[in-house]
């Protein structure tokens, strides 16, 4: 009876033993012995395993990554033309949109406006900004509706267009302000949808990475969504030609520190696109 005892307490000792130091080919045996209690506790811990930690904000992304000294809000327009329309609808928009640039009365600039030379195809991309931020963009939109040449330009634009779409943008803090050029220019919009929660990331990045593309001045600027398709960015580049901008992207990946930045930005990227733009004999960037 002892003997039975002793060899009880010995295997109740040995399966202590088992359970502290069970290797992996035991461990689901020893796991259905466990207590259903344990369970949650065991599940949550292995989630965490794959949950990405993100670091607590007491600010919202744009006010970390937006230019502080201005307060100015950019409207980027995409409008898809008929193609037996293109060359009429840009001859009202070089009539019509630098009247309301030039005007005082009207607190918005005409950045940029281009054809999509490769990419989408006839399409028209047109940048405003307004100095004064959302009041800015309203008083403009209200005096617009009051005026007549404008209301004339929206409806024989609305039978020469497919589609349209637009964003509100901000500029990043550490891009160039976007200026007036003389060309002539081609023009890369590249535009980057990123995975929500991921822009303080990339503007990190990205405040480094410009300083490795100013050596030619090709650096136009750079923005992000606010209201529109959301976690957008767009970067706006200038060249002389193609080869030009092969030329110069090429020579970034010999500067030390590049590879890495791209290495760490790319997969933050859901999607990208690149467009090639020509612009218009009066858009303010040649």
């Amino acid at each position: 009876m002892a003997a039975r005892v002793l060899h009880a307490r010995g295997a109740a000792s040995a399966g202590g033993v088992l359970r502290r130091a069970a290797p992996c080919s035991l461990q689901p045996a020893l796991r259905r012995l466990t207590s259903s209690n344990n369970r949650p506790r065991e599940d949550s811990w292995l989630k965490s395993l794959f949950v990405r930690k993100v670091d607590p904000r007491k600010d919202a992304h744009s006010n970390l990554l937006a230019k502080k000294e201005t307060s100015s809000l950019y409207k980027l327009q995409f409008h898809n033309v008929k193609p037996e329309c293109l060359e009429a609808y840009n001859k009202i928009c070089q009539e019509v949109l630098p009247k309301i640039h030039e005007d005082k009365h009207y607190p918005c600039t005409l950045v940029g406006t281009w054809n999509t030379w490769y990419g989408e195809q006839d399409q028209a991309v047109h940048l405003w900004r307004y100095e004064g931020g959302y009041p800015a963009l309203t008083e403009v939109m209200s005096k617009l509706k009051e005026n007549q040449e404008f209301v004339e330009f929206r409806k024989a634009r609305s039978n020469m267009l497919l589609s349209r779409r637009n964003q509100l943008l901000l500029e990043f803090s550490f891009w160039n302000e976007p200026i007036p050029r003389s060309g002539p220019n081609i023009y890369e919009l590249r535009s980057y949808q990123l995975r929500p929660g991921t822009m303080i990331e990339w503007g990190n990045y990205w405040a480094r990475a410009i300083r490795f593309r100013q050596d030619g001045n090709e650096a136009v600027g750079g923005f992000f969504s606010q209201i529109g398709q959301l976690y957008m960015v767009h970067h706006l580049w200038a060249y002389k030609d193609l080869q030009t901008r092969e030329d110069i992207r090429n020579a970034a990946w010999h500067k030390h520190g590049w590879e890495e930045l791209v290495y760490y930005t790319v997969p933050l990227i859901q999607e990208m696109e690149s467009r090639i733009m020509i612009p218009l004999k009066t858009s303010p960037l040649q």
